[in-house]
């Protein structure tokens, strides 16, 4: 008997390990990230993005479909070149806040500059929600809003 309690204990110790692990893993990349726009970066011709992150939804029940509506947008007169549109999408993260207040990676998600695009999402708990644009060679990185979804 004592022995399972000892198991049980054992097992749920080294969740909890994993998880600290993993969250550590990604607490570093999400607070390093998304410094604000440097003079140099922006001296460097990289142009500025707003990042827009839209809920059909800020309260549902536990598990039922709610949709994300997000957006890519550039500022700063637009594109640099039509290569920039057809050389790929740009990558979105979208982050779930941690109740120690963390930031983690959810999902990344691709969106062209100046597009749009929307996800079905469930959840079993209240989340706190952004999306994040990493900076690339062309552009600034950036944060959207903070939308909470509140699970009933």
């Amino acid at each position: 008997m004592n022995h399972t309690l000892i198991s049980h204990a054992g097992r749920a110790f080294a969740a909890l390990a994993i998880s600290c692990a993993l969250v550590a893993g990604f607490t570093p990349a999400a607070s390093a990230i998304g410094s604000p726009a440097t003079a140099s970066s922006v001296a460097n011709g990289k142009k500025k993005v707003n990042v827009g992150l839209d809920l059909s939804k800020n309260k549902a029940k536990a598990n039922e479909e709610v949709k994300l509506h997000g957006k890519l947008d550039v500022l700063e007169g637009g594109l640099l070149s039509d290569e920039a549109v057809s050389s790929g999408s740009e990558t979105l993260i979208l982050q779930t806040q941690t109740s120690a207040g963390l930031w983690v990676d959810y999902g990344s998600y691709y969106c062209k500059p100046k597009g749009t695009f929307s996800l079905s999402l469930s959840f079993s708990a209240t989340v706190s929600l952004r999306l994040y644009h990493p900076e690339t060679t062309l552009y600034l990185s950036a944060y959207s809003n903070i939308s909470l979804l509140t699970i009933l």
